[in-house]
């Protein structure tokens, strides 16, 4: 039985009283960014539905080069694995192919029986101590995909497939194993899509904005999102594609959110695209739809951030990393390899190598941003697959040495430098402490952090080895490297007092 009921109890005679919020726009804007998101850094993002049971995509081409160079056909090309029924419906594509070969005309909704038999060999404590280990402060679950299914016995019964939906609480027992170990706990909900009330199927950018539903789907979403924060207290409410309801609608459930949950964070794809999603049902404005996102992919470089919604509390880019540090609060989110769902196909060479891994999140902590890391089991025996395990550990160790250099650190006047010798460096600060996060091991006998001031007492020390010696001249500070540095992809020196 989950414990999450017993959890918002005690969680309701804990917290001190916060502020009410109305149902309006100006009410929920003065919700401030918690503290506890500000200071985490690192979540586990978790992709697990029935399409990891077949597992597939095409891995080809990672997301931008689909948007990039074949934007008319970029659902059923997409490296996303938990995209496939979708992607089967289009005779031509890789899922068809794999699903005529390996399945014959079995039914996508027919893999609920392999996902819930699976549930057998589930160990969610095992999971939340990994991720614990891994260095995370939050997980979100996934807990409703664009396939409709639901992740926990929801009293909400959908009209269009009865029973699609797990017996098993599996977000109950999944947040309160998180719980036990001191991490935060946040719902994923596909608000935008949900292929059992619209079929259609989606090949780009305009059909999917069409795809929206509507009739009775939007209380359905409504009431959905409503039983996730009354049972489960989500301290991340994380919507994707858009949100059905009309704007006043969303801004009662965001004040309700607040008033349930006062530290809780929504994301920024809540977008109520009502007027565009009806625009677009006209095919021939799709094209034109789809041309100019296209455009816009290939001129911001291939930047895959949500449009800017009236209210949000972070942004979530996908797959990207900023050039410069962010006054608003940010989340990249990603997967290890090219899919957030568990993809089969997937080789090492598609996975983040330890030194992209480590250099990326360090990138993201320095210019105010979290890493959101996806974890995308296997459906057929509710595991995490090895080469994902393998990165989950590289975190982990890194952030044993070097964490004081993240948790709880706020950008400095500025992200990037370089070493005298042409290391790049990034910068994190708590307080007065500076840290100064080299790319790369040093040849020489010393590190030059240039265009970096430090008062006199300043203290410096290499996180994991140790103080040493180092001296200011001028803009700059030359620091003694230390034997036993080691490998590590970046390294991390503490200058307390520095900042």
């Amino acid at each position: 039985m989950s414990e999450a009921p017993a959890h918002a109890a005690q969680a309701a005679a804990e917290r001190p009283p916060a502020p009410h919020y109305e149902p309006t726009l100006a009410s929920v804007r003065t919700h401030p960014v918690p503290d506890w998101y500000e200071d985490a850094k690192l979540g586990i993002f978790i992709h697990w539905s029935l399409s990891s049971v077949p597992g597939f995509a095409q891995r080809e081409l990672d997301i931008r080069d689909v948007m990039r160079t074949r934007h008319r056909d970029m659902a059923p090309l997409s490296p996303y694995a938990e995209w496939y029924e979708n992607a089967a419906k289009f005779p031509w594509s890789p899922a068809a192919k794999y699903h005529r070969e390996t399945y014959g005309d079995r039914p996508y909704h027919a893999f609920q029986a392999d996902w819930e038999a699976a549930l057998a060999q589930w160990r969610p404590d095992e999971w939340a101590r990994l991720f614990r280990k891994t260095g995370a402060r939050y997980v979100v679950l996934v807990t409703k995909h664009h396939d409709g299914y639901c992740l926990w016995p929801t009293a909400v019964a959908n009209p269009h497939r009865p029973g699609f939906a797990s017996a098993r609480d599996v977000v109950g027992e999944l947040a309160a194993a998180v719980r036990a170990e001191g991490m935060r706990f946040g719902v994923y909900y596909s608000g935008g899509l949900d292929w059992t009330f619209n079929p259609t199927p989606i090949r780009s950018a305009g059909d999917m904005v069409a795809s929206v539903p509507g009739g009775d789907y939007p209380d359905y979403a409504d009431r959905h999102v409503r039983e996730l924060i009354e049972r489960y207290e989500p301290a991340v409410l994380w919507n994707d594609i858009a949100w059905p309801t009309s704007r006043a609608r969303l801004w009662s459930l965001f004040a309700d959110y607040y008033d349930a949950v006062p530290d809780g964070v929504v994301n920024d794809r809540w977008l109520t695209l009502l007027g565009l999603g009806r625009i677009l049902r006209f095919t021939p404005l799709r094209a034109v739809f789809d041309w100019l996102y296209a455009r816009t992919i290939r001129g911001g470089g291939g930047a895959l951030e949500p449009p800017l919604p009236p209210h949000c509390d972070a942004r979530t880019p996908e797959y990207t990393v900023y050039p410069e540090a962010r006054e608003k609060k940010w989340e990249c989110v990603r997967g290890m390899d090219r899919s957030f769902g568990f993809n089969r196909t997937s080789v090492e060479s598609d996975f983040l190598s330890r030194e992209d891994l480590v250099r990326s999140f360090v990138d993201i902590v320095s210019k105010n941003g979290n890493l959101l890391l996806n974890v995308g089991p296997r459906g057929e025996d509710a595991q995490i697959p090895e080469p994902q395990l393998r990165r989950l550990e590289w975190l982990g160790a890194w952030l044993e040495r070097n964490g004081e250099a993240i948790y709880g650190t706020r950008p400095w006047k500025r992200a990037e430098g370089r070493t005298s010798d042409g290391l790049s460096v990034r910068f994190t600060s708590r307080g007065r402490d500076l840290f100064a996060l080299v790319f790369g091991t040093p040849a020489g006998p010393e590190v030059v952090l240039q265009d970096v001031a430090v008062p006199p007492g300043t203290v410096v020390e290499w996180l994991g080895v140790g103080p040493v010696a180092a001296r200011a001249d001028g803009g700059s500070v030359h620091v003694a490297r230390p034997d036993g540095l080691g490998d590590d992809p970046v390294h991390a020196i503490a200058l307390r007092g520095g900042a």
